[in-house]
């Protein structure tokens, strides 16, 4: 399979993203910068971390405005995987592509820690090999991830089964105590009612590595190389 990783001005996860697809899934990878025009025939399209156009306005703001996003819209209405990873969610939100909003964190603060993620949904390209209720470590590094919609929105997501992560403790119990930046519901992740555009604000790339001592990330690699290629 081939990924496409989309790289801004200010992203600096992309390199992460690309080693993890490349050097550890074996997988092919291209970088296609933001003024291109033309994606470069991927199966799937990473929009990795960072911090598009130094997140003036708002995260992810300016990132719309960029040409290939005219693409990577197009290929995603067509049914084409898209993972949005942190400053990716956030841009998938601005761009509509997902629904709802990132805001800041309610500590007000930068928040960069391990993270414990319940997976809610397994029925989703992302997470179809991995079991229901399974708690992954998946560390965070973000500012704006407090995850907001309005009440018609939240429903929406519920009746649709569009929320895939939850923070959790290490239990797996969502309360607000494992709730990092004061999102709705202890919301992670989620996908566009398709099932094909993922956002979620956990790093999966940098637990994917043995070196960095936790390997849940891979699941999420894993999920969409075997969905590509069955």
């Amino acid at each position: 399979m081939k990924y496409n990783i989309i790289i801004f001005p200010g992203s600096n996860c992309d390199y992460d993203a690309y080693f993890v697809t490349k050097n550890l899934m074996g997988d092919k990878v291209e970088y296609v910068w933001h003024k291109d025009t033309t994606l470069k025939t991927p199966d799937c399209i990473i929009i990795p971390g960072g911090f598009s156009y130094g997140d003036y306005l708002r995260a992810g703001a300016i990132a719309k405005f960029s040409p290939i996003m005219k693409e990577v819209i197009s290929f995603a209405q067509k049914g084409g995987l898209v993972i949005g990873i942190c400053n990716g969610f956030q841009v998938l939100t601005e761009t509509k592509l997902l629904p709802g909003a990132l805001l800041q964190n309610r500590s007000l603060l930068f928040i960069c820690k391990h993270q414990y993620v319940k997976v809610v949904n397994i029925s989703t390209p992302f997470t179809h090999i991995i079991e229901q209720d399974r708690v992954l470590d998946i560390p965070i590094a973000h500012n704006d991830g407090n995850y907001f919609i309005d009440e018609d929105g939240l429903k929406s997501l519920q009746d649709n089964e569009q929320i895939v992560f939850q923070y959790c403790d290490k239990e797996g119990v969502l309360n607000d105590s494992a709730n990092p930046n004061g999102s709705l519901l202890n919301i992670a992740g989620i996908v566009n009612k398709k099932g094909n555009v993922l956002g979620m604000m956990p790093h999966p790339e940098r637990t994917s590595d043995p070196v960095c001592g936790v390997t849940d990330g891979q699941q999420i690699f894993l999920s969409i190389k075997r969905f590509i290629e069955k």
